[in-house]
């Protein structure tokens, strides 16, 4: 299966928990998908301030994109600094 492939996986793990994200102002988005199975991603709007976000990370977001994308061997989030 290629990145795209996968990827596209991943984005329907995603917009199973967007609406519970967006509906507090925020969202998430894919960074990178390595080589190696590692998949980036980058909470957005109020979820990269969030005290809540690691949870949502752990039990939604992880979650659903491993279900929908087990070819992912791991899956971490970036809090870049947003202005």
């Amino acid at each position: 299966m290629d990145k795209e492939e996968v990827l596209a996986k991943v984005e329907i793990g995603l917009d199973k928990v967007r609406p519970f994200l967006q509906s507090d102002g925020g969202d998430v988005k894919v960074v990178e998908l390595s080589d190696d199975g590692v998949l980036t991603l980058e909470f957005l709007g109020n979820c990269s301030s969030c005290s809540m976000s690691n949870m949502t990370f752990q039990s939604g977001i992880k979650e659903n994109v491993l279900k929908e994308a087990p070819e992912i061997n791991s899956v971490q989030v970036t809090k870049l600094a947003t202005k």
